[in-house]
């Protein structure tokens, strides 16, 4: 396992549900408001993996990973995200890249 939560072996270790990972942009007024440590709340209480940075054009980046129901629930928690964030679009497209996560991660700004 590398320090960035990233485990080539096994995506298994989820449970038995189908894995699956979305892309996400998120945008509005998402910066200073701990939408980062929010997210990673919600996904780890769901079992969700993945990581979340900052975008220099204010947007939020992340990429989540988890059984399709769990997922899906991080998504949408992300379309009104935490108290203080006023969001504008979120935008989540399959990953293409399929590597399990162990962690979610904040990432250091992009």
């Amino acid at each position: 396992m590398s320090d960035d939560g990233f485990n080539s072996e096994s995506p298994d270790y989820l449970g038995s549900g189908e894995l699956i990972s979305l892309h996400l942009n998120i945008t509005g007024r998402v910066q200073g408001v701990g939408f980062r440590d929010s997210l990673r709340m919600i996904a780890q209480a769901l079992n969700v993996t993945g990581w979340a940075r900052n975008k220099e054009d204010g947007s939020v980046e992340a990429v989540v990973q988890g059984e399709e129901q769990d997922v899906e629930r991080v998504v949408a928690w992300c379309h009104n995200g935490p108290p203080g964030s006023n969001v504008k679009y979120v935008n989540a497209t399959l990953a293409e890249n399929q590597q399990a996560f162990i962690a979610f991660s904040r990432l250091p700004d992009a």
